[in-house]
């Protein structure tokens, strides 16, 4: 795979950070939703963000986006 280019990398953290956030913020509003239908949606939808997050840290792995030895 070709290296990427800086604003790449950042434009895949801002994708990374902004699906975290996501998935902080509706676990959070999980306890507040009183329909059981629109809190299974909800779970589920944490559920995708979370599958979505599991694949864009392991694309960064698999890729050596960052590289190790640049981590603190």
């Amino acid at each position: 795979m070709r290296k990427l280019s800086e604003a790449e990398v950042l434009n895949l953290n801002k994708l990374l950070q902004a699906e975290t956030n996501g998935v902080t913020k509706a676990r959070m509003m999980i306890p507040a939703i009183g329909d059981d239908e629109l809190r299974r949606a909800s779970e589920t939808s944490i559920l995708a963000s979370e599958v979505r997050i599991k694949g864009i840290q392991q694309f960064i792995n698999e890729n050596n986006i960052i590289p190790t030895a640049e981590v603190h």
